[in-house]
């Protein structure tokens, strides 16, 4: 176990894409709540600045496309996990298109590419959470049991286990990992109830941080050179409670992101950006 986690977090590249005009009249959402387009925007590019210039990552950035109101949740197009990258077939038909330029993008970086092209298969990459030992695959509105089999099948060294979304637009939308053999996951009766499936299909032992608010559970963990152990998560404008619950984390380095304009069209930190882990050239 140590030595599967020991590159867990590892991430050199970090893929992201523009904020369309679109995104606060025509994006997919449960709520409706007015998007302020100006502050989404700015948001977006907090975040991006601090993946480039905070953490020194090679960000790739992609231009918005105004007939894709979602395509700044790339993490829904691709997963990628060492040097393969499955191309996903989201389960929003509207977001079909968002998977070519990503394709385009991942393909520049020299990964190995697995589209999915089964019609009956659907899999948005944040119903896809990787614990550095496994995977587990959130069965939800946009990822079927198809999706899952052929993740399986795209990243052979790996356990996959499907847990069911009851509630939520993601898997990710109420849990993320904290750390190597850390859950942090939201107190919602759902989300606790996942984690319970999780556990229970897991051959290894995960420990858990429980969070009030289940949108606050969505943190970025990475583990960079120089730099040690990062979690980004949201603010505490944003989450009050729980900002005070992962400030216990104290032996990582944590980094506030605002999201809110974004959270109003069900997105979360972990939407907004791929992260890659590439071997340097020898």
């Amino acid at each position: 176990m140590a030595g599967l986690l020991a590159k867990f977090g590892h991430y050199t590249h970090a893929v992201v894409r523009g904020i369309p005009s679109s995104l606060a009249t025509e994006a997919l959402r449960s709520s409706e709540a007015e998007v302020d387009l100006t502050r989404a925007r700015q948001e977006h590019a907090d975040y991006v600045e601090v993946l480039r210039t905070r953490l020194g990552l090679e960000v790739v950035e992609l231009p918005a496309d105004e007939a894709l109101p979602d395509c700044v949740f790339v993490e829904d197009a691709a997963v990628v996990c060492g040097d393969t990258a499955l191309i996903t077939r989201p389960g929003a038909v509207s977001r079909r298109g968002e998977t070519e330029a990503m394709k385009e993008a991942l393909k520049k970086l020299d990964l190995n590419l697995v589209e999915m092209t089964d019609e009956n298969a659907t899999l948005d990459g944040g119903d896809v959470l990787f614990t550095g030992q496994e995977f587990f695959v959130g069965l939800s509105k946009r990822t079927n049991q198809r999706g899952a089999e052929i993740l399986a099948d795209a990243f052979k060294d790996y356990a996959v286990s499907t847990v069911p979304v009851t509630e939520g637009l993601h898997l990710k939308s109420f849990c993320s990992m904290g750390g190597p053999g850390l859950i942090i996951i939201g107190a919602s009766e759902h989300a606790q109830k996942a984690l319970k499936t999780m556990q229970q299909m897991s051959n290894y032992r995960y420990d858990k941080l429980t969070v009030p608010d289940d949108l606050a559970a969505n943190c970025i963990y990475m583990n960079l050179p120089g730099k040690g152990h990062v979690l980004l998560h949201s603010t505490g404008d944003t989450f009050p409670e729980s900002f005070k619950v992962l400030e216990k984390l104290t032996d990582c380095t944590l980094i506030a992101v605002s999201g809110s304009e974004k959270m109003k069209v069900d997105g979360a930190l972990t939407c907004c950006s791929i992260l890659i882990n590439k071997k340097t050239d020898i």
